[in-house]
């Protein structure tokens, strides 16, 4: 009985034993973001959402039309977690004037190229279900240089924008993850930059929600 005891002890360590290290073996073998690289390059692909420059009476507004937007983030690490970026991106959209009952009015064309710099802080990375990723914030400031056509007529306009964002990156390779980040850009719209016109505007938040392929060397 008490050998029978003792069999059965061993044999649950054992299968214990097992089953810890094919545990750890799984996540050993798992990709991961601990690459100790310098530098980050990230292409990335996404969809903008522009707040209005401004609102006027009676539910009228003005501003962008929701668009996809494309661009590419680099950066250079300073410490385990914190990391200088710089960012350029471009996006393509109509003008819209918004009025009651007849919706929004297209009054001319939009093509806005984005570009900032920042810091980015890392949360230290976590594994789950044999994925490893790391979670980060970013705060920055830069311009969006805004270019405006309508028929022969076209203008120029760039305004400063601070920003701030969140995201994570998911490790898929050696060196190589899948960068998913959403980013509030905040400034407001120089009218008179662009018009001529000294009318004040809003305070606008322009989100931006992006995937991309990060790359580490």
């Amino acid at each position: 009985m008490r050998l029978h005891s003792y069999f059965l002890v061993a044999l649950r360590s054992a299968v214990a034993v097992t089953t810890l290290a094919t545990v750890a073996h799984a996540q050993s073998r798992a990709p991961t973001l601990q690459s100790g690289k310098v530098f980050d390059f990230t292409p990335y692909v996404g969809y903008m959402v522009f707040d209005s420059y401004m609102d006027g009476p009676f539910g009228t507004s003005l501003g962008n039309a929701p668009s996809p937007v494309y661009g590419v983030q680099l950066g250079m690490r300073l410490a385990p977690n914190i990391s200088i970026v710089g960012n350029v991106a471009a996006s393509s959209s109509d003008i819209k004037a918004g009025i009651p009952i007849l919706g929004g009015l297209t009054v001319a064309k939009s093509n806005t190229l984005i570009y900032d710099a920042g810091l980015q802080l890392d949360v230290p990375e976590m594994t789950m279900s044999g994925t490893s990723f790391k979670p980060f914030i970013q705060a920055g400031a830069g311009a969006f240089r805004y270019d405006i056509s309508q028929s022969f007529l076209e203008t120029t306009a760039t305004n400063f924008a601070a920003n701030i964002g969140v995201g994570a990156d998911v490790a898929i390779g050696k060196n190589m993850g899948v960068r998913l980040m959403a980013k509030d850009y905040v400034g407001k719209f120089d009218f008179k930059d662009a018009t001529f016109i000294d009318f004040e505007t809003k305070t606008a938040n322009n989100l931006a929600f992006s995937a991309g392929l990060r790359m580490s060397f």
